[in-house]
C-alpha cells in the first residue's frame, strides 16, 4: 500500500467512526500487550535481521539502541499495560464558564487527529507511539527508518492482531512501507492529512521535519544535556550522578554530554570523575582541564555536539552564573541539572535554566513519560508549544470549545 493510500484510510476512518469508549480502549491494548509478548520470536527473528544488516553502517552504542530482547519486548508491552490504566485524556472538561446571558461554555479535550510519526532507529517506539496514539483516540501514522524497519513491521503486525481481537479495526495503527526519503516528505507535506507530524531521531532528521513541514510539527529531542557540578557539591554524589547519566545508556537523547565544574572545586572533583570514568568513557575538556586530568583537547564543536557515545565534553565555569549562560548558549533545551548544597544556588538554576526539564541534585536520565508518570512517551518536545517535555496522553489532544443555550441571539 502506498503512503498516500494509508493516509487516505487514516483519514477515512478517523472521519467516519463514532469515538472509542475508554473500556474499549482499554480491552483492545490490553490484548495488543498479550499479542506483542506471543509474537516475541518472530518479533526478534525480524529484530536479528535488522541488527545484522546495520552492522559496520552504525556504531556499537546505536546497535545497542536498535538491539531488541525478550526482556525489552516485555517491557514494551507493560509500557502498553501502564497506558491502560492512566486516566482517559478525551471528552476532559478543562474548564466551564457560566455567562451573564445563560450561555455555557466548556472547553474540551478531543484528539488530534491522524498523528504521524518519523522515527529512526529505536523499536519500541512503535508500540509506545501506536498505544499513546490510540488511548488518546488518534490514527497513528507511523513511518520508521530503514534500519529498524523488519522490527517496526513486526511489532505492527502483532498490534494489528490484538485489535483484530478486540474486533477493531486494523487501521487504527498503520505502518508506513516506504522507508525512502520521498515518503518522509509526504508525510511532512500531507496537508488535510496529516493533523500533527512527531520527528522522533537524530538532529538531522527532527530538523528536516522542522523546515519543510507544511504540517504542523512538534520539535522533539535533540538532546545537549548538561551537568553543572556547584562549588558546594558533593562530590561523591556528583561522580554518581554523572556516570549514570553519560554511561547507563548513551545512545538515548536524556544522557549528559556535557559536564560544568565550578573552577573553585576542579582540582579535588575533576581526579574523582576522571578515575570514575578511566578506561570507559572519553573526556574532552578545556584548556583549563586538561591541566589538571589526562583529558583530550575539546574541539570547536565538541560543547555543541550530541555525541550519543562514551564521549563527554569538560569545562570550568566561575559559579552558577556562567554555568547559566553557557547552557543558554549552547543547550537545545532538553534536560539539565544542578549538583549542589546550595538552595540559593540551586533556585538561581531552576529559574533561569530555559529547558523542559531542570533537575537539582538527580539524573537527567529521568526525563521519559515512564519515568514521569505517563506510561511511555512519543518523545520529548523541546519547544513551549503546545507541548513540552516527555508527551503523553494528554499532549495529543486539543481541545475545542462546546456552547450550549437555550435561544441566545448576539
Amino acid at each position: 500500500m502506498t503512503t498516500a493510500e494509508i493516509l487516505k484510510k487514516a483519514k477515512e476512518l478517523y472521519s467516519s467512526s463514532a469515538p472509542l469508549d475508554t473500556d474499549t480502549k482499554n480491552s483492545a491494548i490490553m490484548l495488543m500487550a498479550d499479542a506483542l509478548e506471543s509474537a516475541a520470536d518472530s518479533i526478534l527473528a525480524a529484530n536479528k535481521s535488522d541488527v545484522e544488516n546495520a552492522r559496520g553502517k552504525i556504531s556499537d552504542v546505536m546497535i545497542d539502541r536498535l538491539k531488541l530482547n525478550k526482556d525489552r519486548i516485555s517491557a514494551m508491552a507493560d509500557g502498553m499495560r501502564a497506558v491502560a490504566q492512566l486516566t482517559d485524556p478525551v471528552g476532559r472538561v478543562l474548564s466551564e464558564t457560566k455567562c451573564e446571558n445563560g450561555l455555557d461554555i466548556k472547553k474540551v479535550s478531543v484528539p488530534l487527529g491522524v498523528v504521524a510519526i518519523i522515527y529512526e532507529s529505536r523499536p519500541n517506539v512503535t508500540s509506545d507511539a501506536a498505544v499513546l496514539c490510540f488511548k488518546s483516540g488518534n490514527i497513528a501514522v507511523l513511518r520508521s527508518g530503514k534500519e529498524a524497519f523488519c522490527s517496526a513491521k513486526a511489532v505492527v503486525a502483532a498490534l494489528k492482531s490484538g485489535l483484530k481481537k478486540a474486533n477493531l479495526s486494523e487501521d487504527y495503527i498503520n505502518l508506513v512501507e516506504d522507508t525512502s526519503r520521498a515518503s518522509a516528505n509526504e508525510l511532512m507535506t500531507a496537508t488535510g492529512y496529516v493533523d500533527l507530524l512527531i520527528p522522533r531521531g537524530g538532529k538531522g532528521l527532527i530538523k528536516a521535519c522542522v523546515e519543510n513541514a507544511t504540517v504542523p510539527c512538534i520539535e522533539t529531542g535533540t538532546g545537549i544535556c548538561h551537568i553543572y557540578v556547584d562549588k558546594c557539591a558533593d562530590t561523591y554524589m556528583a561522580v554518581r550522578i554523572i556516570d549514570n547519566a553519560k554511561t547507563s545508556r548513551p545512545s538515548v537523547c536524556n544522557a549528559a554530554e556535557v559536564c560544568l565544574v565550578d573552577r573553585k572545586i576542579a582540582d579535588e572533583f575533576l581526579p574523582k570523575l576522571s578515575a570514575c570514568f578511566k578506561g570507559r568513557v572519553e573526556l574532552k575538556g578545556d584548556t583549563e582541564v586538561c591541566k589538571i586530568i589526562d583529558a583530550a583537547p575539546a574541539g570547536e564543536n565538541d560543547f555543541d555536539t550530541e555525541f550519543l557515545d562514551y564521549i563527554m565534553a569538560v569545562k570550568l565555569v566561575d559559579g552558577v552564573e556562567e554555568a547559566v549562560r553557557h547552557i543558554a548558549e549552547h543547550s537545545t533545551h532538553h534536560s539539565e541539572s544542578i549538583i549542589t548544597e546550595d538552595e540559593k544556588a540551586a533556585a538561581y538554576f531552576t529559574e533561569r535554566v530555559d529547558s523542559a526539564a531542570v533537575y537539582v541534585n538527580a539524573s537527567t536520565r529521568f526525563t521519559d513519560g515512564g519515568e514521569f508518570g505517563l506510561g511511555c512517551e512519543m518523545g520529548i518536545s523541546t519547544q513551549k508549544l503546545h507541548a513540552r517535555g516527555p508527551m503523553g496522553l494528554c499532549e495529543l489532544n486539543t481541545y475545542k470549545y462546546i456552547i450550549s443555550g437555550n435561544g441566545q441571539i448576539r
